[in-house]
C-alpha cells in the first residue's frame, strides 16, 4: 500500500509566496511521473506543474516564471514552491505520483487536497 501526506496550503496575501510539499512512503518501488493539479469552484482540473523522472518540467501558462515544481527521490516528495501569488491562484490543490510497488503494481496515486486562498 502507498499512503501520501500533502501540506502546506493556507491563506496567503496577493504577492506571497506558499510551499507545497507531498511525501509518498509504503511499498514503493519506484516513481515515475510527479506533479500537482488544481481545481477551483466553478472551473475544472488544471494541471500545475509536471515533473517526470528526468530533469524536465512542465508548467501551466498561468503559473510560468512564479511556481516551481521541484522533487526529492530519496524521500519520494514532490514540491510546489509558489511566489508572486495570485487571488486567481486560489483552488485546492492536489499532487500525485505515478507509482510502481514492489508488487509490480503501477497506479496514480493522489494527495488529499489542500486549500490555497490567496486573498487581502
Amino acid at each position: 500500500q502507498v499512503q501520501v501526506v500533502e501540506s502546506g496550503g493556507g491563506l496567503v496575501q496577493p504577492g506571497g509566496s506558499l510551499r507545497l510539499s507531498c511525501a509518498f512512503s509504503g511499498s514503493i518501488f519506484s516513481i515515475s511521473a510527479m506533479g500537482w493539479y488544481r481545481q477551483a469552484p466553478g472551473k475544472e482540473r488544471e494541471l500545475v506543474a509536471a515533473i517526470p523522472s528526468g530533469a524536465s518540467t512542465n508548467y501551466a501558462d498561468s503559473v510560468k516564471g512564479r511556481f516551481t515544481i521541484a522533487r526529492d527521490n530519496a524521500k519520494n516528495t514532490v514540491y510546489l514552491q509558489m511566489n508572486s501569488l495570485k487571488p486567481e491562484d486560489t483552488a485546492v490543490y492536489s499532487c500525485y505520483a505515478d507509482v510502481t510497488t514492489y508488487g509490480d503494481r503501477r497506479y496514480v496515486h493522489w494527495g488529499q487536497g489542500t486549500q490555497v486562498t490567496v486573498s487581502s
